[in-house]
């Protein structure tokens, strides 16, 4: 079996307080990208112990935990060895690691053959999701969505028209817990009242399926200082997207990757051949692949 973990975008960030447990509280659009890392799923004999093999990703990732989970639940699908692909840059706001982890975690759904589903499916996905991390509920089924909360909060909204986007992902290795903690140092956020105010305009501009150059006004990323704070190459790829035309340039997440969006993926090839950038990435936005 072939599993599509597909990397998100945010094409918004409006940061709130620090909550109890030490997150904060989120207002952001997700959509999922075409650019996807993919997993081989294997059975293994029985008895066997789970394997996950991610090659470059030093020691367990989020797709070893959400297996774990899934037995810790009581799902009970038989011994299984996952083979990473690795082709969403690590550490790059991309959410990866998340949308890896989603796709383990949909290996209980019931939407694959009987012998991988086990005959336990586990009940409450969106809550292990949550324990994993924040960006991993969105991920259970990737699709453009109003995120609330820390990511738990997750309402679907109608997939926007087919356009495309220019990453330039900087190398990625940028923590977003340094970001975050960046962004409290600086005294960063907004209040909940600003927050359900800015929820509110985006569910009315993206609730009917518009483009997001169509309010290009109200996506803005409040960790943007933060991530440039800490990465002041950030700056120039953001830079360098305006100076090659694109019409809504904006960091994704906590950074560093810079993206433009376009209308279509030949305008947004155009603007990658005039950059010359090794990190440039160009694919379709709005649909999971």
């Amino acid at each position: 079996m072939r599993l599509v973990a597909p990397a998100k975008l945010n094409l918004c960030l409006y940061l709130g307080p620090r909550r109890a447990d030490g997150l904060h509280e989120l207002v952001s659009l997700f959509e999922p990208l075409a650019l996807s890392d993919a997993i081989e799923v294997t059975q293994l004999p029985d008895g066997a112990p789970d394997e996950v093999v991610c090659p470059g990703v030093e020691g367990e990732n989020l797709a070893a935990r959400a297996l774990a989970a899934l037995r810790e639940g009581g799902w009970d699908g038989p011994p299984l060895r996952l083979q990473i692909e690795k082709r969403i840059p690590v550490a790059a706001g991309l959410g990866g690691g998340s949308a890896d982890a989603a796709a383990v975690l949909r290996l209980a759904t019931g939407d694959f053959p009987g012998q991988w589903t086990g005959n336990s499916p586990v009940p409450d996905l969106p809550e292990i999701a949550a324990e994993l991390g924040a960006d991993v509920p969105s991920q259970l089924q990737p699709a453009m969505a109003l995120v609330r909360g820390a990511g738990e909060r997750v309402g679907p909204l109608p997939a926007p028209p087919p356009h495309a986007v220019l990453l330039l992902p900087g190398g990625g290795g940028l923590s977003t817990a340094e970001v975050f903690a960046e962004a409290d140092r600086l005294g960063l956020g907004r209040s909940e009242a600003e927050l359900a105010t800015l929820a509110t305009r985006l569910r009315e501009a993206a609730g009917g399926g518009a483009s997001p150059l169509d309010y290009a006004e109200l996506l803005a990323n409040d960790l943007e200082p933060a991530a440039r704070s800490l990465r002041p190459d950030i700056g120039g790829a953001l830079d360098a997207l305006r100076a090659a035309g694109a019409p809504l340039v904006l960091l994704s997440g906590s950074g560093p990757t810079a993206v433009g969006v376009f209308d279509a993926l030949a305008p947004a090839r155009s603007a990658a051949a005039s950059l010359d950038r090794d990190d440039a990435i160009v694919c379709e936005a709005g649909r999971a692949p």
